[in-house]
């Protein structure tokens, strides 16, 4: 716990901090005077001042934001000689540059970790698929246990390849964002008997990339041999003589290809509500035994299945991912682009109820996530936090009230009709704009509690 708050402390303050550096770079070149540069809201914990008439600097109680205050004659008098300095005396390009700065930002700074993470490289696990799950659009697209992902293509001319197992679920992800159908060129793991087949992810009903989503196009996620790992004490799978290292053979003689196959043969082992005896044959320092399990049965998700207490020690084959250093700017950008792309659509999909509004996120989310990508090494969390600072950039170029979007709505009709709105209108809007960023505020925090809670 204590890990996930400092995890989550440090990804906020890196965002926060370059978020605000945008604007007010952009003001201080544009000749605005800049008063305050805060992370953070409330109460003022630290302070930093060169001389009276400098930037003051502040660290305040509540770590959720930012902002940067400039000297504007709408919050008060200007004095006469710094009047030229005032933000409300700049132009309208001037003013939207400020104010765009802070989204771009966070947008660039993407850019830049994903081509660090690019340029440095990283270990994934092999484009390598387990066994489908029966009846999924995987199966029935005549993909099997141990196929490897070569490339991928939307067409069948132009062909892309497939680096890792994240690279294919990136894919993947947009194929069913953008409901259409994805081409896969495949072939054992040795990278013989190339073929293609083709995943109908465009007969999906949902664009939302969720379990419920995945169960249905059914792969089985990375191949693993299935050599059993930790047995759980007093479970079937102990209590049978099984041990760690053992590697399954046979289940009821039906050969076992993976661990996904394995998985799924053990939870179907439910007959009449009551446990089907498995034998299992397995490999034990060079030699062939076979053991019984009855596994226990227990309800999930509303369905009885089997469980027999046993691990696993086998891990995915890893594969080193890495380009040169233009290449690695040219992945910055277009994964950027991308993620931006299909953040706005799932959005707009969210908008129009053609998308679930559980895919809002709130800090308890991204505090678990920042903690989890940590714990997997700087690759992972700087992806993390690359992905995060797109969220960031293109929620905050939403036209709504309160967000540096809602003020270039503003400077657009101000373009647009020669004059600025009203203040009348101003204050309808934000009060408009509030409710509408404390719906979505409340409905992360509420979508953050039902996951925690294993309701979602």
């Amino acid at each position: 716990m204590l890990s996930q708050v400092l995890y989550f402390l440090v990804t906020l303050g890196i965002l926060i901090v370059i978020h605000e550096w945008g604007h007010y770079r952009v003001a201080r070149a544009c000749g605005v005077k800049v008063l305050r540069f805060s992370v953070g809201f409330g109460r003022v914990l630290l302070r930093r001042r060169k001389s009276p008439d400098s930037t003051e600097f502040t660290l305040s109680a509540i770590p959720l934001g930012g902002y940067v205050r400039m000297l504007d004659e709408s919050d008060g008098p200007v004095a006469p000689g710094e009047q030229s300095q005032a933000f409300n005396r700049k132009s309208l390009w001037q003013r939207a540059a400020i104010v765009a700065a802070g989204p771009a930002a966070n947008l660039i700074l993407a850019v830049l970790l994903f081509a660090v993470v690019g340029w440095i490289g990283r270990e994934e696990p092999k484009a390598l698929l387990g066994s489908p799950v029966a009846g999924g659009l995987a199966e029935r697209a005549g993909l099997r246990a141990g196929d490897l992902v070569q490339a991928w293509s939307s067409d069948g001319e132009d062909w892309e390849d497939v680096r890792s197992m994240p690279d294919f679920g990136w894919q993947l992800a947009q194929a069913v964002a953008d409901k259409r159908p994805l081409l896969l060129s495949v072939s054992d793991a040795a990278g013989h008997g190339r073929r293609t087949v083709r995943l109908e992810t465009d007969t999906l009903e949902s664009r939302d990339f969720d379990e419920k989503t995945m169960g249905r196009i059914g792969l089985g996620g990375v191949f693993v041999e299935p050599v059993l790992g930790r047995m759980v004490p007093g479970e079937p799978a102990e209590a049978a003589g099984l041990l760690p290292g053992d590697r399954v053979l046979r289940v009821n003689d039906e050969p076992v290809p993976d661990v996904a196959w394995f998985i799924q043969r053990v939870r179907r082992a439910v007959v009449d509500n009551q446990a089907e005896p498995l034998r299992l044959q397995v490999l034990r320092d060079g030699q062939q035994l076979e053991r019984v399990v009855t596994p226990r049965v227990e309800i999930a998700s509303d369905q009885r299945v089997a469980r027999i207490g046993a691990g696993f020690d086998a891990r995915p084959a890893l594969v080193t991912v890495h380009y040169g250093p233009v290449e690695s700017v040219r992945q910055g950008l277009t994964r950027t682009w991308e993620l931006s792309a299909l953040t706005v659509k799932t959005l707009g999909r969210m908008l129009v109820g053609e998308a679930s509004v559980k895919n809002l996120s709130g800090p308890l989310t991204i505090a678990k996530a920042a903690d989890q990508s940590a714990s997997l090494g700087l690759t992972a969390f700087l992806s993390f936090l690359a992905a995060v600072s797109v969220s960031l950039g293109v929620l905050n170029l939403l036209p709504l009230p309160m967000l540096d979007g809602g003020h270039l709505m503003y400077y657009l009709f101000e373009g647009l009709s020669g004059r600025p709105v009203s203040e009348w209108w101003h204050k309808q809007l934000q009060r408009a704009g509030i409710a509408v960023v404390l719906l979505m505020m409340s409905l992360a925090l509420f979508n953050d509690l039902t996951r925690t809670l294993g309701l979602h």
